[in-house]
C-alpha cells in the first residue's frame, strides 16, 4: 500500500487572488506588457486545444489569451507574471503533519496536486510545515500534463511510489477530482468524512483489516 495526498485544501490552505485575471493583468503591466481592455473576458475563454483531462499551464493560457487579442509577450513575461500573481500565504492544516507521518509508517508517501501555476507547489512547501524531500513522489498536473480525475495523473504518482494504482490510497477534499482514483481500483479518503486528525487511526484500522 502507498498513500498520496492532495495538497491544496487537504494538507494546506493558501490564499489565492480573489480575481486571478486582474492579478495576472497587474503583473503583466508591471512587465511592460500591453494588456487589452477586454483581458478579463478573454482570460475566461479557452485558447489552447488540449485533450480531455490534460493540463494547460497557466502561462501558456495567458500567452494564448494575449495573442488572441494581437498582443505579443516577450521575454517569458507571461510565466513571470503568473508566478508573481500567485505568491501564496500558506497555512498547514490541523493534523496534516501527523497524517503524513502515519502514512509513512505504512509505506511510501506522495503528493498529487492539480496546479497549473509553475513553481507554486514548490513555494507552498517552503512556506508550510513540510519538507518537500520527505515525500517519495510529488506530482503536479503542470508537471505531468494531466489533471485529476484523469487516470494518467494517478498512474504517474503510483508509479513514483512503486505501486499499482489499485494499491494507492489517495486522500483529498474533492470527490469529483481526488475520487478519480476509484476508477483505477484504488481507495479515496475524503477529508470531509475522515479528517486528517482521524486519518492515523483510519490507517491503523485498515492495516488490521477492520
Amino acid at each position: 500500500m502507498a498513500v498520496s495526498f492532495d495538497l491544496f485544501g487537504t494538507l494546506v490552505d493558501v490564499d489565492v487572488p480573489p480575481d486571478p485575471a486582474a492579478a495576472v493583468a497587474d503583473e503583466l503591466r508591471a512587465r511592460d506588457v500591453a494588456v487589452p481592455d477586454d483581458f478579463a473576458a478573454a482570460y475566461r475563454e479557452s485558447h489552447v486545444d488540449a485533450p480531455e483531462g490534460a493540463e494547460v499551464p497557466l502561462p501558456a493560457h495567458v500567452s494564448a489569451t494575449l495573442r488572441s487579442r494581437g498582443v505579443s509577450v516577450p521575454n517569458n513575461a507571461a510565466r513571470r507574471a503568473v508566478v508573481a500573481a500567485f505568491d501564496p500565504t500558506v497555512r498547514t492544516r490541523a493534523g496534516a503533519v501527523a497524517a503524513v507521518e502515519a502514512a509513512r509508517d505504512h509505506g511510501p508517501v506522495g503528493v498529487l496536486s492539480n496546479c497549473s501555476v509553475p513553481e507554486l507547489v514548490g513555494r507552498t512547501f517552503v512556506r508550510s510545515e513540510f519538507d518537500y524531500r520527505e515525500f517519495d513522489s510529488v506530482v503536479t498536473s503542470v508537471g505531468c500534463g494531466w489533471r485529476k480525475p484523469a487516470p494518467q495523473a494517478f498512474e504517474v504518482v503510483a508509479d513514483g511510489l512503486g505501486v499499482d494504482p489499485s494499491r494507492l490510497v489517495h486522500v483529498g477534499d474533492s470527490p469529483a477530482t481526488d475520487g478519480g482514483i476509484e476508477a483505477l481500483g484504488g481507495t479515496f479518503v475524503d477529508v470531509a468524512d475522515v479528517p486528517l486528525t482521524d486519518f492515523p487511526a483510519w490507517l491503523d484500522a485498515r492495516a488490521d483489516g477492520v
